[in-house]
């Protein structure tokens, strides 16, 4: 028995802080099922992190966002991402690249959770050119100062953006 018969190989990790989530971000997560036969939106709480929004709350914008597809889940995990998709059984963890600059920190990360869990694979892929310049950073940060973020994220986002900074 190999370290990876344990795992569902239709299935992928999608993780990030998602704070909050971008078209970009949905782009990226059906080209994923357009791959894999299951995709979990994985949430991660990093307590080192003041996020706009809490855990609970990008968890509910991104359901909201999404349709509800069984082939489809959203959740939210604290820890180790290795460790959260050993438990999920998932093999592999889905990320996107939008330009070189991703690539050394990602990388890093990769090699980082091959090291702790050589059975899970990291698979990159590119964002699609209509949003590689977006960023949830960027999102935050053209929001605050009362910019126009309708065209870069859902709509519910958008009304959440609106709400909680005051616009």
């Amino acid at each position: 028995m190999s370290d990876t018969d344990n795992f569902d190989r239709g299935l992928a990790i999608y993780p990030g802080s998602f704070d909050p989530i971008t078209n970009g971000h949905i782009e990226l997560i059906f080209r994923g099922l357009e791959v894999f036969d299951r995709l979990v939106v994985a949430v991660a709480h990093n307590p080192r992190k003041e996020p706009m929004f809490t855990t609970e709350e990008r968890t509910r914008l991104i359901r909201e966002a999404l349709p509800e597809r069984p082939d489809l889940e959203v959740d939210c995990f604290e820890g180790l991402l290795v460790d959260y998709a050993a438990r999920r059984h998932a093999r592999v963890i889905l990320r996107g690249l939008r330009a070189v600059a991703d690539f050394e920190s990602e990388f890093q990360m990769a090699n980082m959770n091959k090291k702790i869990n050589p059975a899970v694979e990291t698979l990159f892929m590119m964002t699609g050119e209509k949003y590689f310049f977006l960023s949830s950073q960027n999102v935050r940060e053209v929001a605050t100062f009362g910019g126009p973020v309708d065209d870069l994220v859902p709509p519910n986002v958008a009304k959440a953006l609106r709400e909680k900074l005051g616009s």
